[in-house]
């Protein structure tokens, strides 16, 4: 048994403090919150110079900072905020409670220049991306909807896959590969209007943080990266109404306090119109009896309750929603009967997610939230065809298909923060999901059959998912720091259990207080898959589970790099980060397969294999002053290799782009306008093309492509991957006036933008197809999905 000399001895080592020459210290702690709105602020940066100690607000606004009992002088600081310095004298543990004030424009004629922040350099956190949501509205917009995942692809390291797409490919990896999260609930799709625009809507979010890689120990569950997007918790002081009124889609948000400084709410929704503004054209253009139906909407809606300081609670609800269809009906008669055809198309997709949230503050070092948490994907499509004959023996005849899949998930998490000292930040915490996975279901209805289910054996399956993490965030000495963590997770699905203990390990070494070297190794393992057709976010990707037979994912990924913030040249951030990453159980669809085939199970249409990514990424980010924004480059590999595929041999991803550029500025011309221009270049991606076609199985009569085919001849294929479309870059620019007065309104603020998508009209290519030349050859041809395309949007706010 342990004396309590021993206890001692072992609390002193948790907490950092040798309690052989422990010192007097007192704990400082309270959260952080814009003084405008009452809502708190993440990631803010507290730093005691004198005693070069210092510390981040987490995902909640709490901090905690212990320093000796004394006087001191302790620094708030946060992007797009007023720095605060105050002076305290710490006898004893107190609680402080900050306000920031929202930077302000300077006037014209005069530069606001920030000081450094310093919360990169010292932090051991790399491979990450914190995107302010002011800085993302100011950007030039596809058809003028601002977008936060459009905004992460512009980052490096990040491929934004085809053409208008919001899908993402990170380090290499698949789309199914990042763990998006809304409010602590997985997003499964995130796409509306087939990957042209995401699900997030701007104006309901606080924060979005990407990471890439050196993962925390708290995030599991995918191999790629995590995407942490917090909603606005809603103004505690005023109501407050913004909306936003563009080309095809419009937008409303409204917030205030339920009860002044305690209670408060935030509900937003936008939707498209172009069916409405379409329709009268469409009516006037379409055969009788032709309709089609094409929108998108969703919603969002949050509460925030503090019954007490050490208390809040969270409700936080989306709802969204796709759906396109088409009908066509005929009618032809005669003198005795009337025949009637009816034929409708019909496609929907969308995501619920509900989070329930309870923050508690135990003492000034120990802060816990509990998550209850609930997600639903699904889409379903189908096809319909009835046909009517009236007269003397009326009869009437109805086929249909239908195609339904979807994943659901209900969970509850706990996650601690405990700062026992300086040099420690512990996190650690347990989740548990229960998935309930409908791979896909085709059925086939003949009115003198009936139903049909084409693939019997694609059922429901059931698993369930948890884990458990703890992490220590030390510092070793005054240049040297270490994250040290560990999850473990496990999957439990049809009588069968994968288990997993993944390590994870940071480390930055100060070289002076404004530059660091660092490194990362993280292993993760992933108990989903999702099976793919093409390139697009389509609704037809199936989420999949781990299997007995199909087993899952994981990959390991190393990485060192160097970070340098500078406040002499306006706030510039610099970044250099090497990688590589490993991936195994990786899976495709077997050659000739899709979410069609005929087969019964999923399992059997698939082949397993694994992937490699390895590259540089270099970011320069320039934070504050009139001119702001970033350079963002990539040089990287990614490749693949699956036993049936390719003879077997390696191959290039789809998205393996050599090089990948972004370049993004916006400039305050006055206090009332800025400009805001994105060019983005990017090697053509990798695809597999026909060679040649041969007449005969016995390969006799080789002819090449640009000779004539006969109509029985078959196609050869080059190896895959081997050749690339062109390379891809385009400009977007915009424009934004701002005026004192909303529209309609007596008060409040108002911006118009005005801007252009691909401004210099480049053709990039989207795929490619093949057409007969004059002299009976075929070539092929390059299909451009946008032109140049104006915008306009006016956003208020009162």
């Amino acid at each position: 048994m342990l004396n309590r000399v021993g206890v001692l001895i072992i609390l002193g080592l948790l907490s950092g403090i040798p309690d052989a020459v422990a010192q007097e210290r007192a704990t400082l702690s309270g959260f952080v919150r814009d003084a405008t709105s009452g809502e708190t602020l993440i990631g803010v940066n507290i730093y005691a110079p004198l005693q070069q100690r210092g510390t981040v607000t987490n995902e909640y606004g709490f901090y905690s900072l212990t320093l000796p009992a004394d006087t001191a002088i302790v620094r708030f600081s946060y992007l797009g905020y007023q720095a605060q310095v105050v002076a305290l004298h710490l006898a004893a543990d107190q609680a402080f409670d900050v306000g920031l004030e929202p930077a302000t424009v300077g006037l014209d004629g005069v530069e606001v220049v920030a000081e450094r922040d310093e919360g990169e350099v010292r932090s051991t956190q790399m491979s990450a991306t914190t995107l302010p949501i002011e800085a993302v509205e100011k950007l030039p917009a596809f058809l003028g909807e601002v977008d936060v995942i459009k905004a992460l692809q512009l980052l490096p390291g990040v491929q934004s896959g085809a053409e208008g797409s919001t899908g993402m490919y990170v380090r290499g990896g698949g789309p199914d590969q990042n763990l998006i999260l809304l409010d602590g609930a997985p997003i499964y799709n995130a796409s509306h209007v087939f990957g042209l625009l995401s699900v997030f809507n701007a104006a309901a979010l606080q924060h979005v943080r990407l990471v890439k890689g050196g993962f925390p120990a708290q995030y599991g569950g995918r191999l790629s990266s995590v995407v942490d997007i917090s909603m606005k918790e809603g103004n505690l002081k005023r109501y407050q109404a913004d909306g936003s009124v563009g080309l095809v889609f419009s937008s409303l948000t409204l917030q205030g306090p339920l009860v002044k400084e305690k209670a408060s709410f935030i509900v937003s929704a936008r939707r498209t119109y172009i069916d409405v503004l379409a329709r009268p054209f469409l009516k006037r253009r379409l055969p009788d009896g032709q309709r089609l139906v094409s929108y998108f909407y969703d919603a969002n809606a949050k509460l925030n309750y503090a019954p007490s300081r050490r208390d809040r609670l969270f409700l936080s609800i989306y709802l969204g929603q796709d759906a396109y269809g088409s009908t066509f009906e005929t009618v032809e008669t005669d003198a005795d009967s009337a025949y009637r055809e009816r034929n409708t198309n019909d496609a929907g997709w969308g995501n619920r997610t509900a989070t329930l949230r309870w923050n508690h503050l135990f003492s000034n070092t120990l802060f816990a939230n509990t998550t209850l948490f609930a997600s639903r994907y699904g889409f379903d499509i189908g096809a319909r065809l009835e046909q009517t004959t009236d007269g003397t023996t009326p009869t009437t005849q109805t086929e249909a298909v239908a195609y339904r899949s979807g994943i659901a998930d209900l969970g509850a998490r706990i996650d601690f923060d405990y700062r026992p000292s300086p040099a420690h930040a512990i996190r650690f915490g347990a989740s548990v999901t229960r998935h309930r996975f409908n791979p896909g279901v085709s059925r086939l209805r003949l009115s003198a059959v009936g139903d049909t289910t084409l693939a019997p054996n694609t059922r429901r399956i059931d698993g369930t998912e948890g884990y458990l993490y703890v992490e220590d965030d030390m510092e070793v000495s005054r240049r040297l720091s270490v994250n040290a963590g560990l999850h473990a997770s496990a999957l439990w699905v049809e009588g069968t259990a994968y288990a997993s203990l993944q390590p994870r390990l940071s480390a930055r070494w100060l070289l002076r207080d404004d530059w660091s070297l660092k490194a990362s190794f993280s292993t993760m393992r992933q108990y989903l898959h999702l099976l793919t057709n093409a390139g697009l976010n389509l609704p037809t990707d199936l989420w999949l589970p781990a299997t007995r037979r199909i087993g899952p994912q994981r990959a390991w990924q190393a990485a060192v790099g160097t970070a340098y913030e500078s406040a002499w040249l306006g706030g510039l951030n610099v970044s250099v980060e090497g990688y590589y990453k490993d991936m195994r159980g990786l899976i495709e669809y077997a050659p000739g397969e899709s979410f069609i085939s005929p087969l019964d199970d999923w399992q059997d249409r698939v082949v397993r294999g694994r992937g490699w990514s390895y590259g540089g990424e270099v970011l320069l980010r320039k934070t504050s002053g009139r001119t702001t924004g970033w350079i963002g480059y990539t040089l990287s590999w990614s490749q693949r290799r699956f036993p049936t595929l390719n003879g077997g041999a390696i191959f290039p991803y789809r998205y393996d782009r050599r090089h990948d550029l972004s370049v993004v500025v916006n400039h305050q011309l006055t206090n009332r306008l800025d400009v805001g221009a994105t060019w983005v270049y990017g090697t053509g991606q990798a695809i597999t093309l026909a060679e040649a076609r041969y007449a005969d199985a016995r390969l006799q009569g080789l002819r090449l492509l640009d000779e004539t085919p006969d109509a029985t001849d078959l196609t050869l294929y080059g190896g895959r991957g081997s050749y690339r479309m062109a390379d891809y870059h385009r400009l977007d620019v915009a424009l934004n006036i701002q005026f004192d007065k909303a529209l309609f309104a007596r008060r409040g603020t108002s911006t118009l933008s005005l801007g252009a998508y691909n401004a210099y009209n480049r053709k990039n290519p989207f795929y490619l197809f093949t057409e007969r030349t004059g002299n009976g050859g075929t070539r092929y041809k390059q299909a451009s999905l946008f032109p140049v395309l104006p915008f306009f949007a006016y956003r208020f706010q009162f």
